[in-house]
C-alpha cells in the first residue's frame, strides 16, 4: 500500500509539472508602445490611453489601454508565434491560473530603462519596477505549482524588453531633467547601457533564457519631434541617438548571449525599415508619414488623442496614430520585419495568428 501511494504521488506530481509547464507564455516589459492597460489603473498617471479614440480598431472599439488605434508590435509577433496575449499586470482579474495560461505584461506608458525617466507623468513603472513586479509574480507561481515546476515554466517562457525612447524624449532631451546637463550624448548612451546590462542580468538570474530587446526607430521623425522643429523635418540629433542606442544595444545583447548560461538574447532592430516607411510611405501603402491620424485640429502638438480630436478619414493610410505612437498598420509592418529578420517559429502549431482588425469607419463617415 505504501509503495502504491508513493507511486501515485510521484505520478500526480509529474502530471502537475507537465500540466503547468507545457504552455509557453510571454512576459513583456516595456513602455507605451507595449502597454496593454497598466497605466489605466494608475489613477494619477498623466500617460493615459483611456479615452476615445484609442482602441477604435481593436475588439469592441473601446479604449483598452493600448496607445494606438489597434495592436502593439508585441501583440502581432506573439500572435504569429502562437503565444497568448499577456494581460496587464494591474488587471484586477489577473490570477495565478491566468498567468500560467497567458503570461503577464508589465509595460507602462512613460516608463524607461532609467528610474528618473518620465517623472513628470507622476505615475509609471520603470524597468526596475517592472522587474520587481515580475519577482512578485514568481513568488505567486512558486506557491501555486512548486519551485521545480515554476523554474521550468519561467525558463521556457519568452521575454520581451521594449523601452528606451522615453529615456531620450522624456528625459535626456528635456532640460527639466538633470540628465540633460549631467551627460553628453555618448556618456548618456553609456549610462543607459550599463543600467540595461544590470537589468538583463537580473532577468537572467530570475529565469529569463529566451529574450528579445526591441531597438529604437527613427524617433526624431515622430510627429511630436517634427512639430517641435522649426522646419517640420525629422530631428537629426534625435535619430542619431536612436542609431547609437541600437548599435550599443546590439553589441550588449551579443555579449550577454555569449556569456550568460543557456541565454538566447537577441536585439530586434527595425530602424531601417521604419525609416524607409517614413521616407517612402507610398511604397508600403501609406499616404501620410509625418502627421498624426488623431489630432486636435490645427492645435499641435496635442499630446494625446481625446474625444474632441479629429480622426483622419482612412487610418490604414497613416503611419502615426497620435503625436508619439504608430498606427496598427505601421505596427504590423514593424512586427513582420522582425519576424522575417529573426525567423520566429511558432511554439504552438494548433492555432493560426489572429487576423488584423477590420478598420472601423471614422465617426464622421
Amino acid at each position: 500500500m505504501k509503495v502504491m501511494v508513493a507511486l501515485m504521488a510521484v505520478t500526480i506530481f509529474g502530471l502537475l509539472i507537465d500540466g503547468h509547464n507545457c504552455k509557453i507564455v510571454q512576459f513583456i516589459f516595456g513602455d507605451s508602445l507595449s502597454d496593454v492597460g497598466n497605466n489605466k489603473y494608475l489613477s494619477k498617471s498623466l500617460a493615459q490611453a483611456s479615452l476615445p479614440w484609442y482602441g477604435i480598431d481593436f475588439g469592441n472599439g473601446l479604449p483598452n489601454g493600448r496607445f494606438s488605434n489597434g495592436r502593439t508590435v508585441a501583440d502581432i509577433i506573439g500572435d504569429n508565434m502562437g503565444l497568448s496575449r499577456p494581460p496587464a499586470f494591474l488587471d484586477p482579474s489577473l490570477t495565478e491560473d491566468k498567468i500560467l495560461e497567458n503570461g503577464v505584461n508589465y509595460a507602462s506608458g512613460g516608463g524607461g530603462i532609467l528610474n528618473e525617466t518620465g517623472g513628470y507623468f507622476i505615475q509609471r513603472f520603470s524597468l526596475y519596477k517592472q522587474i520587481e513586479l515580475f519577482e512578485g509574480t514568481q513568488t505567486l507561481i512558486k506557491s501555486k505549482i512548486g519551485a521545480q515546476a515554476a523554474e521550468k515554466f519561467f525558463h521556457e517562457a519568452r521575454y520581451v524588453v521594449a523601452l528606451g525612447s522615453n529615456d531620450f524624449i522624456n528625459n535626456y532631451l528635456m532640460p527639466v531633467y538633470s540628465d540633460s546637463w549631467t551627460y553628453n550624448d555618448q556618456t548618456f548612451i553609456d549610462y543607459i547601457m550599463e543600467t540595461l546590462q544590470t537589468q538583463l542580468k537580473l532577468l537572467h538570474s530570475l529565469g529569463a533564457r529566451q529574450l528579445m530587446v526591441f531597438g529604437l526607430g527613427p524617433m526624431g521623425c515622430i510627429p511630436l519631434q517634427r512639430v517641435l522643429s522649426t522646419s517640420g523635418d525629422c530631428q537629426d540629433r534625435t535619430n542619431k541617438l536612436a542609431l547609437s542606442f541600437n548599435k550599443a544595444g546590439s553589441k550588449l545583447l551579443e555579449d550577454l548571449s555569449s556569456k550568460l548560461p543557456n541565454a538566447s538574447y537577441r536585439f530586434g532592430d527595425a530602424y531601417d525599415v521604419v525609416n524607409d516607411v517614413i521616407s517612402n510611405p507610398d511604397k508600403y501603402g501609406f499616404s501620410n508619414a509625418d502627421t498624426p491620424c488623431c489630432s486636435f485640429g490645427r492645435i499641435r502638438p496635442a499630446l494625446t488623442c481625446i474625444p474632441a480630436s479629429v480622426l483622419c478619414k482612412d487610418r490604414s493610410k497613416y503611419v502615426f496614430w497620435d503625436e508619439y505612437h504608430p498606427s496598427d498598420g505601421a505596427n504590423e509592418l514593424i512586427a513582420r520585419e522582425l519576424i522575417k529578420k529573426f525567423g520566429f517559429s511558432r511554439v504552438d502549431e494548433t492555432n493560426g495568428p489572429s487576423p488584423a482588425p477590420a478598420i472601423a469607419p471614422s465617426p464622421e463617415e
